[in-house]
C-alpha cells in the first residue's frame, strides 16, 4: 500500500534510469545507516519456512524467488535487497572491461502492459569494481549469483576468453555464476547460443570453473541464461548441448524481443522486453527444458512472475526456483511477502508438503 499509493507515482513520474538509479541509491544507503537492514527487514522481509526453502546446487536458499539480474548491476546494494525477502540475488551482467552500455534513453516502462523495455547494454563498472563490492560485504544473508557476459568491442569468436576472465576474477565472491548468452542487446551475442560456438564456450567456462576449483578448494555451479525467441528446434539443440557440457542448470528465460499483444507506444521501442508479456513463453520453454531433461537439469524459472500463481505455474512447469525483476517494479517489495504466503497456500491446496514437490507436477 505504502509502495503504490507513495513511492511508485513518484517513481513512475521519473524517468525510468533515473528512478533506476534512485532506487540503487536508497537500497545502498539503508545498509550504510545503523539498523536500516533491519528496518527494511520488518517492513518487507519474508520469514524462512521449512516448506518453502531450498537446498540446490550445493547452497541453501531462504525462500524460492530470488532478485533477478539487470537491477543491481554492479552490486552495490546487495544488502539492502537481501532484507527484502529474497532468497537470492543475481547481480551483473558484469563484463572484464567497464563500459557505459548503449545511448540513452535506454529503459522504457509500458504500464498497461506491466512490461519494460530495455536496451541496455550490458553497462557496467567492470570485474574488479565488483569484487571490491563483494568482498566488503558483511553479511552475505543470502546466495549471490553473478550474472557474466562479454565486453561489447570483443568479436564473438574471443567471447570465451572474456568469460573466463570473469570467473577468474570474481570466483572468490560468488556463490554460484550465470552465463549470459541471450541479452537482445549486445551485438551478436545471441549467435552463442547456436552450433559450435555454444560447445566451445561452456567447454572454456567449465575449464574454468573447474581450475578455479581446484586452486581455491571449493567447487561452485555455474547455469546458462537461455533467451525465449528460439524454434522448438533451437531450444531442443541448445539444451542438449547445455545438458552434454556438464553445467549445473539453466535459467529460462532472458528477456524477449516479441512484442506480441503489446498495447503501449513504447513496445515500438527496440531492445528486450520483460514482465507479463513474457509469462507464458518462459513458462513453456521450462516445460520443454523439464521434459527434454527428465527433470535431472535444475532450472531457475524467469519472465512475467507477479503473484505466486505464476511462480507457482512455473514451478509446477519444471523449475526448481524463480526470480523477479519486473514485478519488483510494478508491485513494490511487499511483492515478496505476497508471493510467499501464496505458495505456501497452493502447496497445502495441492497436498503437498515442501516444495520440492510440485517441481515438475504438470509432467506426472
Amino acid at each position: 500500500m505504502l509502495y503504490r499509493n507513495f513511492a511508485k507515482p513518484v517513481f513512475f513520474k521519473m524517468d525510468p534510469e533515473k528512478a533506476h538509479h534512485v532506487v540503487i541509491d536508497g537500497m545502498k544507503q539503508a545498509a550504510r545507516v545503523p539498523g536500516g537492514t533491519g528496518l527494511l527487514r520488518g517492513m518487507y522481509g519474508v520469514q524462512e519456512t521449512a516448506d518453502l526453502a531450498v537446498d540446490l546446487l550445493g547452497l541453501h536458499f531462504p525462500t524460492p524467488v530470488g532478485l533477478a539480474a539487470g537491477l543491481d548491476k554492479n552490486a552495490e546494494a546487495v544488502e539492502g535487497f537481501s532484507s527484502i525477502g529474497f532468497g537470492f540475488i543475481e547481480v551483473g551482467t558484469v563484463t572484464p572491461l567497464a563500459q557505459p552500455g548503449n545511448e540513452q534513453p535506454r529503459l522504457f516502462r509500458l504500464p498497461p502492459d506491466q512490461a519494460l523495455v530495455n536496451r541496455m547494454g550490458f553497462n557496467n563498472k567492470g570485474t574488479a569494481e565488483m569484487a571490491k563490492r563483494l568482498a566488503s560485504l558483511k553479511d552475505r544473508a543470502i546466495p549471490i549469483a553473478v550474472n557474466i557476459g562479454k565486453n561489447k568491442a570483443t568479436p564473438n569468436e574471443e567471447a570465451y576468453t572474456d568469460y573466463e576472465k570473469c570467473i577468474a576474477a570474481l570466483y572468490p565472491y560468488a556463490d554460484l555464476f550465470v552465463v549470459n548468452i541471450s541479452s537482445p542487446n549486445t551485438p551478436d551475442l545471441r549467435k552463442l547460443q547456436h552450433g559450435s560456438e555454444l560447445k566451445e564456450l561452456l567447454a572454456a567456462v567449465k575449464g574454468e570453473m573447474e581450475a578455479q576449483a581446484v586452486k581455491s578448494g571449493q567447487s561452485k555451479a555455474v547455469l546458462v541464461k537461455i533467451a525465449p525467441d528460439v524454434t522448438d528446434t533451437e531450444l531442443e539443440y541448445m539444451t542438449e548441448v547445455i545438458a552434454a557440457s556438464g553445467v549445473d542448470g539453466i535459467i529460462a528465460t532472458n528477456t524477449t524481443i516479441s512484442r506480441a499483444g503489446l498495447s503501449h507506444e513504447n513496445a515500438g521501442e527496440t531492445g528486450g522486453l520483460s514482465g507479463r508479456p513474457l509469462r507464458e513463453r518462459s513458462t513453456e520453454v521450462i516445460r520443454s527444458v523439464y521434459r527434454q531433461t527428465g527433470g535431472k537439469l535444475p532450472i531457475i524459472g524467469s519472465g512475467g512472475i507477479f503473484d505466486s500463481r505464476d511462480a507457482y505455474d512455473k514451478i509446477k512447469a519444471g523449475a526448481s526456483l524463480v526470480e523477479i525483476y519486473t514485478a519488483l517494479i510494478y508491485e513494490g517489495p511487499g511483492v515478496n511477502g505476497k508471493i510467499h504466503a501464496g505458495l505456501r497456500e497452493l502447496l497445502r491446496r495441492d497436498g503437498f508438503n515442501h516444495i520440492s514437490e510440485a517441481v515438475g507436477a504438470d509432467h506426472r
